[in-house]
């Protein structure tokens, strides 16, 4: 069966939908090699704190429908959308592989995560490419989306809304902890997190930027700096003491936002004395995913004019 139907691989990172599952999907990030015993109960620990499952799972098949809805009400029989995820079912092989069983060959590959690099998008990237018989499409960053930079813009004001003096509140942005080795191989990901928070910033009409990195894994590798709770503490040294956090490299809800923002964060923030208030998640926000519907629609009109062009 062959169809005229456009592909959308909608790619994200997974997560384990129960405490029975925490070891299998670390296991799974690992290689295949089991975390060492009192590293699993450390992640059992932050999986009980926050509720006992992460709702990653939830808002990520809520994202792919929602995504096809309003490609459907702006493009109607244009496109179909898969989700495949890197470490847990369905995977992005099986995904894109029944794809193509589908009889569809020509695919928008768009990863749940704004800013590129080779670490994180181009893995994502790359496990689609091992799927022949598909013409891959791939988005490599969305980082300055309207509709992505103003459902944050309006999340930060209605945070900001909190403070009885919202002009003396600093903005903090974060993103996800890389290893500093990306600096060596010309990767894009730090490029595009200042874009993206100096955008803001300008919408905002904010004095200066101030980010942080969060979430830095546990590997002998040096990781990217500084670490958020070091830079509250600077903060906090600095009489700034009314914080708002806005994770831009983030676009669910998830452990790194609700144990380590939430908790870790919120917890530190607490015993110094300080006021701090995160902006929600993006999730399945409509605006949102209108936003993922056009970057899907662009990149697919690139192509098209490209085989014109031809």
């Amino acid at each position: 069966m062959t169809t005229a139907l456009t592909g959308v691989l909608l790619m994200a990172y997974g997560t384990p939908r129960s405490l029975d599952e925490v070891g299998e999907f670390y296991t799974h990030i690992r290689h295949g090699h089991s975390p060492d015993p009192q590293l699993l109960e450390q992640l059992m620990h932050r999986y009980q704190t926050i509720g006992g499952v992460s709702p990653l799972h939830r808002i990520t098949q809520a994202q792919a429908k929602g995504l096809q809805t309003t490609l459907d009400t702006l493009y109607p029989g244009t496109y179909r959308v898969y989700l495949g995820l890197k470490h847990a079912e369905p995977f992005i092989v099986e995904s894109a592989s029944r794809m193509v069983q589908d009889g569809i060959h020509r695919a928008v590959s768009l990863v749940l995560a704004p800013h590129y690099s080779a670490m994180s998008v181009g893995d994502y990237q790359r496990a689609a490419n091992t799927i022949k018989g598909c013409e891959w499409l791939h988005v490599n960053n969305w980082h300055l989306q309207p509709q992505y930079l103003h459902a944050l813009e309006q999340r930060i004001q209605q945070t900001l809304k909190k403070f009885i003096h919202p002009q003396s509140v600093t903005v903090l942005f974060t993103a996800h902890s890389l290893p500093k080795k990306i600096r060596f191989t010309g990767d894009p990901y730090e490029q595009q997190l200042q874009e993206t928070n100096a955008a803001l910033a300008s919408r905002l009409h904010l004095e200066g930027v101030h980010f942080a990195w969060q979430s830095a894994g546990r590997t002998q590798d040096e990781w990217l700096g500084p670490d958020i709770l070091s830079f509250l503490r600077e903060l906090h040294q600095k009489k700034k003491d009314q914080v708002v956090i806005c994770p831009v490299g983030f676009v669910s809800d998830h452990l790194e936002i609700l144990y380590d923002l939430d908790v870790e964060a919120q917890n530190l923030a607490d015993s110094l004395g300080m006021t701090l208030h995160r902006t929600p998640s993006l999730n399945d926000d409509p605006e949102f995913l209108l936003g993922l519907a056009r970057v899907v629609e662009q990149r697919s009109q690139m192509s098209r004019e490209k085989l014109v062009r031809e």
